[in-house]
């Protein structure tokens, strides 16, 4: 390998661009329109343009990618997380084209990316299960039939992918065909396929995951154990290592399931095999992801091992750098700081980064996917960038992490910060056994984090839109709303030169008329719930928005006939524009 094209954006793309710095090794990246300053594009050293908006337009359009391979010269693809790597298509498509593949070979990603057959091959190695779906279900009907025999609750998931996406537990029979759908769009936005399947959901579990490295020589090693339990939506919001407060017997469980799932699998490269520990101790495998996860830095701050460069190795067909399960040394925690509001429950929040001061100190490494100027647009996920904090135990890494998530400053528009720095104060999380499971947040530390003074609303009217004429043709302006203020505020539905826009000009502000059902958030339409001239009561679903790879339902707020605004699935949208009212 001497030249290697990275097949994604943001954060991972800049983190595999540095371990080709540090390897000797030429870095190629891509992007799309909005992502055409993104910092990515300015550390690597080149750039090509995949042209389109979205990621279906972009970062997953094969052939796209495949030409900038060819205009490039590169000899090597890294498909970092998300987008196409665990697309087994588009791996044998970069083999078939005589380049080297950094991942596992298509056959494991299409054994084990797909939820079903890994569940097959685990039950094969004799991993514990929770009982499931034989194969994918293709209606809301059937996940119907599947909780009427199992029980409740269920958890629907897309069989290709993760992060979270195309993710949705259900606790009522009524809310299961809405649920299998929003599964399945999410799905495919996120990554260009709608199959799903269901599993019985166990409550109040620990996410535990284990980190695989494999070569081409026989060697499968786990680098260590992760806790991923601090997740909102089924995204994960904080991550540590190693995974805290299992006995000997379940970490011994955890890492000999995973050495034989991936044995079986005949699988080479870097992975992470899933589970959830219930509340009762039990161990139940949950997946593998045929990829660098998101949180793989705290992975490498408590053994040493740079698990890129590790991929890089296995690609070129050498054996390891080691070849037994490294001890960890200290404790790390990661902290996602997303594009967010938690004020808002977690709503995305694209916009410009006005300013971005980040923490210092030994025990901290950020990887960043922005800096102060930048904008993180709507069209993808609301990663921004990962703050890593190691200590020599988890009280020390916890004092160090209130530390530096004090310092870490970023203006412009809301994020998770609010929400970290208040959780590594909370008495759930800093006991010892912690008191924190996948649904913590939502069920127990929402209304804590809503009543904190360290959280508060993001302010209203930071940004307004107008479409205005130069020369005829239709330009969108967006000034700063002080300054609007100044001009004086546009009607609804007219701009400055009279062009129409939606009603709502103010990007941060949603409408406080009770009647009118807004969009919580820029994206595009999804789904209407109701049909238009519908009778609905308070906290009805209307609607489904779909902003950076999630969807929001956005809720009736107070009982009446439904009137739908002329929108249609996959119109786009501004926050506040109206969706409906309720009369």
């Amino acid at each position: 390998m001497k030249k290697v094209l990275i097949a994604n954006r943001g954060e991972i793309a800049v983190r595999v661009i540095r371990a080709c710095l540090d390897a000797g090794l030429a870095s190629v990246a891509v992007y799309s329109d909005p992502d055409a300053d993104a910092l990515h594009v300015r550390l690597a050293d080149e750039a090509h343009a995949l042209r389109g908006t979205t990621g279906a337009e972009s970062y997953l359009d094969i052939e796209k990618i495949l030409g900038v391979v060819k205009r490039s010269g590169a000899d090597a693809v890294h498909p970092g997380y998300g987008f196409l790597s665990e697309n087994a298509d588009f791996a044998q498509a970069v083999i078939d084209a005589g380049l080297t593949w950094i991942g596992p070979g298509p056959d494991a990603i299409r054994t084990l990316g797909n939820k079903v057959s890994a569940r097959e091959l685990a039950q094969r190695v004799g991993a514990p299960l929770a009982p499931g779906s034989d194969g994918p279900v293709t209606t809301g009907a059937e996940v119907r039939a599947f909780a009427e025999e199992h029980g409740l609750p269920i958890i629907i998931k897309a069989a290709f992918g993760g992060g979270g996406r195309g993710m949705k537990v259900v606790h009522r029979l009524e809310d299961v065909e809405d649920a299998f759908d929003s599964a399945t769009r999410e799905a495919v936005v996120a990554f260009g396929r709608g199959e799903c399947f269901v599993e019985r959901f166990l409550e109040r579990p620990r996410h535990v995951e284990a980190q695989v490295l494999a070569d081409a020589h026989g060697h499968v090693v786990v680098v260590g154990t992760r806790d991923c339990s601090l997740q909102r939506r089924n995204q994960k919001l904080v991550e540590e290592a190693p995974a805290p407060f299992l006995t000997d017997a379940q970490r011994a469980s955890i890492h000999e399931a995973s050495r034989r799932i991936c044995a079986e699998a005949g699988y080479v490269g870097a992975g992470t095999v899933e589970f959830m520990v219930a509340a009762d101790g039990l161990v139940s495998f949950l997946e593998v992801n045929t990829r660098l996860q998101v949180e793989h830095p705290v992975t490498e701050a408590t053994t040493g091992v740079d698990l890129v460069r590790e991929q890089f190795r296995i690609a070129s067909g050498q054996e390891l750098s080691f070849t037994s399960d490294p001890e960890p040394v200290g404790h790390a925690f990661e902290f996602r700081i997303n594009a967010e509001d938690p004020a808002l429950g977690f709503l995305p929040t694209p916009g410009p980064v006005t300013g971005f001061q980040v923490p210092g100190g030994p025990a901290v490494r950020l990887d960043s996917g922005v800096l102060a100027g930048d904008v993180v647009p709507p069209h993808y996920d609301s990663l921004m960038a990962k703050l890593i904090v190691t200590g020599e135990n988890r009280e020390q890494a916890l004092r160090r992490a209130r530390l530096a998530l004090d310092e870490f400053r970023i203006e412009g528009l809301p994020t998770v910060l609010p929400f970290h720095r208040a959780v590594v104060r909370d008495e759930d999380f800093v006991a010892e056994p912690f008191r924190v499971d996948t649904g913590w947040i939502e069920r127990d530390f929402a209304a804590r984090l809503e009543a904190s003074d360290q959280v508060a609303v993001a302010p209203d009217g930071a940004r307004a839109e107008f479409t205005i004429d130069v020369d005829g043709r239709a330009v969108r302006l967006g000034l700063p709303a002080a300054l609007t203020a100044l001009l004086g505020a546009a009607p609804a539905g007219a701009g400055l030169g009279g062009a129409a826009v939606p009603s709502g000009l103010a990007q941060g502000t949603p409408l406080r008329d009770d009647a009118v059902v807004a969009a919580p958030v820029d994206g595009t339409l999804a789904a209407w719930r109701v049909e238009d001239g519908a009778t609905v009561e308070v906290g009805d679903p209307i609607a489904a928005v779909e902003a950076m790879k999630m969807e929001t339902v956005v809720a009736a707020k107070r009982a009446g006939v439904v009137r739908r605004a002329g929108l249609a699935a996959g119109d786009p949208l501004q926050r506040g524009q109206e969706l409906a009212r309720v009369e």
